[in-house]
């Protein structure tokens, strides 16, 4: 099973990046903690901090893949052209906030990709791409 989790601006900060709201941890570390507890899949990483570049890794990734995570950061709030994307292909995707972006401003609480999701999961920290993978395992 080939699952690919996408990870939008600001996200390469993790483990410094205002570590009171998601944590010390790079994502780097987490993601190969998840490479060893999940083997039997294969696990992809890309991050950046474009929006053009997240829409043509999407449109790379989106007919190929058995799943998408995605965390799409800012960009959940603001882009049109990234749901769009999400739209346009079959993948399923699962989106992820590390924060609880209901408990945040209220420019956060609406995403342009939720409706092309298959689930959504907020709040949990970096636990939510490990929830994410369950996800995908449980239903391949």
């Amino acid at each position: 099973m080939k699952i690919i989790i996408i990870n939008g601006p600001n996200l390469n900060l993790l483990g410094t990046r205002e570590p009171e709201i998601y944590g010390k941890q790079t994502f780097q570390a987490y993601f190969e903690t998840l490479q060893g507890q999940y083997p039997q899949l294969n696990l992809e990483y890309y991050q950046n901090n474009s929006e053009g570049a997240l829409i043509d890794k999407l449109h790379q990734v989106g007919f190929s893949y058995d799943g998408i995570i995605l965390n799409g950061g800012a960009y959940t709030h603001t882009s049109v052209a990234i749901g769009d994307a999400l739209a346009a292909i079959n993948t399923p995707t699962v989106e992820v906030h590390i924060s609880n972006v209901y408990a945040r401003e209220s420019f956060r609480h609406h995403s342009y990709f939720s409706a092309h999701c298959a689930g959504i999961i907020v709040g949990m920290g970096l636990t939510g791409y490990e929830l994410a993978l369950n996800y995908f395992t449980k239903q391949g």
